[in-house]
């Protein structure tokens, strides 16, 4: 069965390496991904500074009956992994750990500035690499990939603009579609190869970017150590423009203290195409493929993505929305040279969400209402993270494949970004990321005391969700189920926080197993996390 090609498996989340412009997630410059944020740290200085800072993070999850108790779909899996000694188990469990270093060097003088940051441990399982027998172990054998370098980057202010080029976060908005992967409990972010030129013209800051998104295999000459690319015409391009009306925090700050409404608005429109690819430099093969001139391929891939953000916010309210509409295009998604379709696959995702909420930084008690849509697909399966080798899905599945060429032709389901979290369970550990649904969020959270540097919180919400596509759901239903998720959080101002989260799943008819007459039953999850700021 011939399947799909590469690019539009990229999310025309292809276009998640979009610009990062938007917001300030995180209060330190080290961390910000958004444009908004570079160079806001560049300031006349006597000599070199360098600035370190970053956290420590340890989290352990219990996880019951996730696989819902109802049976396994058409292709023989669970909806989530059960234990392998005995299938009918309800208990699984994970603890991971992860330093992040982020490292800002100033040059004398405040022209210019090189960021780099280094995850220590990354998401690394604890207990993972026993030295030996396991029951014997007396000690953790290093990972191979102990570190991993997420970000390195320069920025330089001239007369006319701002100029970073490297590698950088990636932020936008809300974070729906593209998010740099910042908060304090993110797994993953977006980065990108990028030259960037920011500048502010009549209040409003203007931005364009272009990325080095993807480049084919590459050969070295003679004794060269550095390599070169053996076919020039398969490289991704991505072009970026924007432009957004926005203030910093201590901007908001003054005005929401003076009773003032802060209004924020950001647009961007964003471009990738790549005209040839050779298949065989990334797909998984039992023998190695020579790389000849009959592997390469013509794609014509083409992609447009537009978006648009704004943020108001009143002295005891804030809303803040965020939409997006991506367009793409590939005339030829074969992956096997000489086996070619007629017609290209094309692909057309709609997503918005919607966040609010009511209540003074000052108060003890706040409420708010989130929403949220991700275009469907009529395929079989939510087409969350489809495997390229995947055969196509069967109806019950819970993943698979969008487009079966020549018969389906369409990749219609629109993906938030994994690190985008509106709840504990569904959509972050079964589903793996909101797609194909439709979800109503009311939370609140109240603050339950104050003691010394820190305070402690209480938050609830509760997550109503329905598949757009019944044809994509495990149950070929809508329903996909009610979610009730408290969490305490104790956080102190030294940077120290502790976090004990937990989540209950009451699933509906989109995830029961109509075939074996199994209704799906409730699952749970206790999380505990354990931060270290510094």
């Amino acid at each position: 069965m011939k399947r799909c090609s590469a690019p539009l498996r990229l999310r025309a989340a292809a276009l998640s390496s979009l610009l990062a412009t938007g917001l300030l997630t995180l209060a330190t410059p080290a961390q910000a991904t958004g444009f908004t944020d570079i160079g806001q740290d560049i300031t006349p200085r006597d000599k070199t500074h360098v600035d370190l800072d970053g956290y420590f993070r340890l989290r352990s999850a219990w996880l019951y009956n996730l696989d819902l108790d109802r049976g396994l779909t058409p292709s023989g899996k669970p909806l989530f992994p059960v234990p392998l000694g005995d299938p009918n188990g309800q208990m699984l469990r994970r603890s991971d750990m992860r330093l992040r270093t982020d490292v800002n060097i100033y040059a004398p003088g405040g022209g210019f500035a090189v960021k780099t940051r280094v995850d220590v441990l990354d998401n690394l399982a604890l207990g993972s690499t026993p030295d030996g027998v396991p029951a014997a172990s007396t000690t953790q054998k290093p990972p191979s990939q102990a570190f991993r370098i997420k970000r390195a980057y320069g920025e330089v202010l001239t007369p006319f603009g701002l100029v970073s080029a490297g590698r950088m976060g990636n932020q936008w908005g809300l974070g729906m579609l593209a998010n740099g992967g910042d908060c304090a409990d993110c797994d993953s972010g977006d980065a990108a190869d990028r030259i960037a030129f920011v500048t502010p013209i009549a209040g409003l800051i203007w931005a364009a970017a272009y990325d080095f998104s993807a480049i084919g295999p590459q050969t070295r000459q003679n004794s060269s150590t550095l390599p070169v690319e053996i076919e020039p015409a398969d490289e991704v391009h991505t072009v970026t423009f924007a432009v957004l009306r926005w203030h910093n925090e201590l901007a908001r700050e003054r005005r929401r203290k003076a009773g003032k409404t802060t209004f924020e608005v950001g647009a961007y429109g964003s471009h990738r195409w790549q005209d040839k690819d050779i298949p065989a430099s990334y797909l998984p093969t039992a023998e190695p493929v020579p790389l000849t001139r009959g592997e390469v391929m013509t794609r014509n891939y083409h992609a447009t993505a537009i978006d648009g953000w704004f943020r108001v916010l009143l002295p005891a309210f804030r809303l803040e929305a965020e939409a997006a509409y991506i367009y793409a295009s590939v005339e030829q998604a074969s992956l096997i040279p000489g086996a070619l379709f007629r017609q290209p696959v094309t692909s057309n995702q709609l997503g918005a969400a919607l966040e609010s909420e009511a209540g003074t930084p000052d108060g003890g008690f706040w409420i708010g209402l989130d929403l949220g849509y991700a275009s469907g697909d009529s395929a079989p399966g939510f087409g969350a993270f489809p495997d390229a080798n995947a055969k196509p899905a069967q109806p019950g599945d819970l993943d698979g494949p969008q487009a079966n060429p020549p018969r389906d032709r369409t990749v219609d389901n629109f993906r938030f970004h994994p690190d985008y979290r509106i709840d504990q369970i569904l959509f972050r550990e079964i589903i793996g990321t909101v797609t194909d649904a439709t979800y109503v969020r009311p939370h609140a959270r109240v603050r339950l005391f104050r003691a010394g540097p820190g305070e402690a919180m209480l938050s609830f919400a509760a997550i109503a969700s329905w598949a757009v596509q019944p044809a994509s759901t495990p149950g070929n239903r809508n329903a996909l189920g009610v979610e009730l998720d408290p969490t305490l959080y104790y956080g102190s101002r030294d940077g120290f926080g502790v976090a004990l989260e937990q989540g209950t799943l009451f699933p509906q008819a989109g995830l029961d197993n109509p075939v074996d007459h199994l209704r799906a039953k409730p699952a749970q999850l206790w999380r505990a996390r354990l931060m270290y700021a510094f």
